[in-house]
């Protein structure tokens, strides 16, 4: 049952108006990210537990000397994350978009920040699923 229903009139038509109002909703802005939340990231990034070195590559507190060091992670899951993280730099991602799994490839291909070149390249990977993922991407 929507919420919506419960309004009255005149609540209904302040909701409406409101899609109609160019402000933003809030004007709260987070506080900048402490060292030690950062450093707290780096130090997940040695954890023997690959499922908090993923949590680590997934985080938007990960430096790029951290997605440096899990893009050649052994674990799947981890180089998985640092190809799906938007803020990973290019460089990384090219060599990402080579990996032997095509589930890193695949996640390269679906990373809003991939290139166009990559893209194109990814188009010719030998994976269907990598292939697909990438003509999909081209058109977004």
């Amino acid at each position: 049952m929507s919420c919506v229903g419960f309004f009255t009139a005149e609540q209904l038509a302040r909701v409406r108006a409101a899609g109609d109002d160019p402000r933003p909703v809030s004007t709260f802005r987070s506080p900048e990210a402490s060292a030690s939340k950062r450093r707290r990231v780096a130090e997940m990034a040695t954890s023997p537990d690959p499922l908090v070195r993923a949590a680590a590559a997934g985080s938007s507190l990960a430096s790029t000397e951290v997605l440096q060091r899990l893009s050649v992670d052994p674990d799947l899951g981890v180089r998985s994350a640092v190809a799906r993280q938007p803020a990973t730099p290019p460089d990384l991602l090219d060599r990402l978009a080579t990996d032997a799994h095509e589930t890193v490839r695949g996640w390269v291909a679906a990373n809003p920040a991939a290139s166009p070149d990559l893209l194109a390249r990814l188009c010719d990977d030998s994976s269907p699923t990598v292939r697909s993922v990438a003509a999909w991407a081209q058109h977004w």
